[in-house]
């Protein structure tokens, strides 16, 4: 869709490019200054250097590429945290609110689109498209608000998985009635069916039988391990495309077959950077071949619909989970959580507009009904006590006598009392000796071997780099005293430190450092122990050359 400007015109591919990301980068950071996602920050600089304004970027095909591959990177990354266990574990209420919303705001927004005047195709895209919200927002606001362990932020996880599964079908429904095929409607969806399912049996045996054995043994090598895994994203993309989907379903599924293996959280953390630098052109595709005039145009059904996806998408679930006796304040900052669309949603749209299905009219549309949700949804996310207070007495209509619903997983989690990463020489030795003393301890390492072949499976382990900075969110310190790390690099002690008090991490922190110096920065980052292994080791030493001194001098 977009291509930098001829050469002539602004000089060379790089020096556009750097104008491109230069721009992104102060947007990014206005957005960031008034509280706003990137997401919306990097729509923005996608208009701003598109045709319209600045003229940066034109239609054609270098950015598309890369906006292709983050989009992939993108779904394979969502995939990889799409745990289905997950679904099983939060039970009938993920089901009942995820399947609830969908189908009360794919049915009204359709009828709403029809009295606006759109026609069929168009109202089933944007019905389709105000369904869903957006994981990766979601999960970013729950986190920095540390509510992802509530019990709302365990149910919107739920029924935004349940979502995510949606938003895949729609999406290979969808391309099942390309025109071009000269198919009838019926074989079309009956050769398309028949696809899926094979493709998705496909990727259960993978998941099953492939994964478990071949993980591990490329997991020896961090190197090897993302790059099997982003070959097989790839390769299961292009196979997906030549089944007649599109490469983002093979990408998200190629996620979810990896996302049971121990080693998804080493896998992401790694494609994290990846993939938001590139998504950064998808934004700016995006945004450049928005037409201002289209989206000013829309502006009035923009404001209806988004009227409809704040008030009515938050109402919806709380209708459904008071019916299930949950409190209100649960219900409502659960329902909070769908006030806004998706990066999906832009994603189906431009499916339907690659395809020929709808215009950039709706496009537009769609742009501008996310730019409005997931702004003001930001702000209702982050003030949802308050807000929750002022409108508490109008909710009490959606919590019934005897609430008491809850969800209790603690059972299931890991709930260790010192978390030690690093499982080398040290870390094995300092591991030994807290159980001994009867603590309960998690290990974090990225090398598989130097856990399993010493251990075989006494001993719980997460698999992921110390320099994540995501990582923490996937460990238990709730009930952590101690994050003791053996790693003995400066940095990667440093990144941890910075990451455990980013995720508000409370307890105790010991780290291991061979330099006295980088010790004391250390403990002024926020350690509270710093060991010195070598020099601790060195007072044994010697006193054992004393003691054999002095035996010898007593045989003489």
């Amino acid at each position: 869709m977009t291509q930098l400007l001829a050469a002539t015109e602004f000089g060379g591919v790089f020096e556009q490019v750097a104008g491109v990301l230069a721009v992104c980068v102060v947007i990014g950071l206005v957005a960031s200054l008034l509280r706003q996602p990137l997401l919306v920050g990097l729509i923005v600089a996608g208009i701003v250097v598109g045709p319209e304004a600045l003229g940066l970027v034109e239609a054609s095909s270098e950015i598309e590429l890369l906006a292709k591959i983050g989009i992939s990177i993108l779904l394979f990354v969502v995939g990889l945290k799409l745990d289905v266990r997950v679904i099983k574990q939060l039970g009938p209420v993920a089901l009942a609110t995820g399947l609830g919303q969908v189908g009360f705001t794919s049915l009204f927004g359709f009828l709403i689109a029809l009295a606006l005047g759109f026609d069929t195709v168009a109202s089933i895209y944007i019905a389709v498209a105000l369904t869903f919200s957006s994981t990766i927002i979601i999960v970013k606001l729950l986190s920095d608000k540390r509510e992802l362990d509530d019990l709302h932020g365990r149910i919107a996880i739920g029924f935004l998985i349940v979502q995510d599964i949606c938003v895949v079908l729609a999406m290979i429904a969808l391309t099942a009635f390309d025109a071009e095929t000269g198919q009838s409607l019926p074989a079309q969806f009956v050769e398309v069916a028949l696809k899926g399912v094979g493709l998705l049996v496909g990727i259960v045996l993978i998941a099953r039988y492939v994964v478990p054995r071949v993980t591990p043994r490329l997991a020896r090598s961090p190197e090897l391990l993302v790059l099997a895994a982003v070959g097989y994203a790839v390769a299961l993309a292009s196979f997906a495309l030549w089944l007649g989907f599109s490469e983002e379903v093979g990408a998200f599924l190629a996620g979810m077959s990896l996302a049971s293996s121990d080693y998804r959280e080493a896998i992401s953390g790694r494609l994290t950077t990846l993939r938001d630098f590139l998504l950064v052109f998808f934004f700016i595709d995006l945004g450049a071949n928005l037409a201002l005039s289209d989206a000013t145009e829309q502006l009035l059904p923009a404001l209806i619909f988004s009227a409809f996806v704040l008030i009515g998408n938050p109402i919806i679930v709380m209708v459904i989970m008071g019916f299930m006796r949950y409190r209100k304040r649960v219900s409502f900052k659960a329902g909070l959580t769908v006030a806004q669309i998706s990066e999906f949603s832009l994603i189906l749209v431009a499916l339907g507009v690659g395809l020929g299905h709808v215009g950039d009219d709706v496009m537009g549309l769609v742009t501008a009904v996310g730019l409005i949700t997931i702004g003001v949804s930001t702000y209702l996310i982050y003030g949802s006590d308050k807000v929750f207070d002022r409108l508490e007495p109008l909710l009490r209509p959606f919590e019934r006598s005897g609430a008491d619903a809850t969800i209790d997983l603690d059972d299931q989690r890991l709930q260790p009392d010192v978390i030690v990463f690093g499982h080398g020489r040290l870390g094995s030795t300092v591991v030994d000796e807290l159980r001994e003393q009867g603590d309960e301890v998690l290990v974090v390492d990225f090398d598989p071997r130097t856990v399993t072949e010493d251990r075989g499976d006494d001993v719980p382990v997460i698999y992921g780099d110390a320099e994540d900075p995501e990582l923490p969110e996937q460990l238990p310190l709730a009930s952590a005293r101690w994050v003791v790390s053996t790693l003995r690099g400066y940095e990667v002690n440093a990144a941890l430190l910075s990451s455990l008090h980013h995720y508000g991490y409370s307890g105790h922190v010991a780290v291991s450092i061979d330099e006295e110096e980088a010790g004391e920065r250390l403990m002024a980052l926020g350690a509270d122990l710093v060991v010195r292994p070598f020099h601790v080791a060195a007072g044994p030493f010697v006193q054992r050359l004393h003691a054999h001194d002095r035996d010898r001098r007593a045989e003489d």
